[in-house]
């Protein structure tokens, strides 16, 4: 098991920047594939991001790919999410989520999750 905290949302205009950050205590951290996803009002969860182990190997979704860089400190347990040019678009509470199993988009496939940081993109 595993507990997440998530933290480094706020409001930033367009094209602006954000970190965020997520922290894990518990067991074997290392060992879990981390995700970040987010959801905004009224839609499901989407994948946004994950990592295997290392930040070795990363995916992310297209609509955040050369925006958005993901990485993994496992001596500090610690995640980051590093957000640029950001759009209105990209408004959502933001979710670190840890998963046993094999790299995944999907979140049924992540069994821990955060309480999320809500990320606010004025236009």
């Amino acid at each position: 098991q595993v507990q997440l905290v998530e933290s480094g949302g706020g409001l930033v205009q367009a094209g602006g920047s954000l970190r965020l950050s997520c922290a894990a205590s518990g067991r074997a951290f290392s060992s879990y594939t981390m995700g970040w996803f987010r959801q905004a009002p009224g839609k499901e969860r989407e994948f946004v991001a994950a990592i295997k182990r290392s930040d070795y190997i990363t995916y992310y979704a297209d609509s955040v790919k050369g925006r958005f860089t993901m990485s993994r400190d496992n001596a500090k347990n610690t995640l980051a999410l590093q957000m640029n040019s950001l759009k209105p678009e990209d408004t959502a509470v933001y979710y670190c989520a840890a998963a046993t199993g094999i790299i995944s988009s999907r979140s049924s496939d992540y069994a821990y999750w955060g309480q999320g940081t809500q990320v606010t993109v004025s236009s």
